[in-house]
């Protein structure tokens, strides 16, 4: 049953493959603004999986973040995800990512419980 509190936490060691310039997001070897809110997007995902019904899983709708400061290559990242509300098959969550005890970046996010096979029924080939 999916219930606001749920939460999770995600980690990352930031590769090369990770950085804004791999990425195309910028041009610095540091965490890409993209790598992060997928960290981010992944610790909402795990938070709810083990609480959805057989065949449903969850696909993001919207996320909005701040990216506060650099991460250079090497540095374990983490991201938590709160489920902060539940509208029928629509879920808010709150989610920060963290560079040891220093906030890097913060938003929310919007996901949204759908059964796999009919979602993948519709998408055009």
């Amino acid at each position: 049953m999916l219930e606001k509190g749920l939460t999770h936490t995600s980690t990352l060691v930031v590769t090369d493959a990770h950085t804004a310039v791999a990425m195309g997001s910028g041009d610095m070897p540091v965490l890409a603004t993209p790598a992060m809110m997928a960290l981010m997007e992944n610790a909402a995902m795990q938070a709810v999986a083990p609480h959805l019904s057989e065949g449903s899983t969850t696909v993001g709708g919207h996320i909005a973040s701040s990216h506060l400061r650099p991460t250079p290559v090497g540095t374990e990242v983490t991201a938590t995800a709160t489920l902060e509300s539940v509208d029928g098959r629509k879920l808010s969550f709150r989610v920060a990512a963290r560079q040891g005890d220093t906030l890097i970046g913060e938003g929310t996010h919007l996901r949204f419980v759908v059964d796999r096979g009919r979602f993948m029924e519709n998408v055009k080939r």
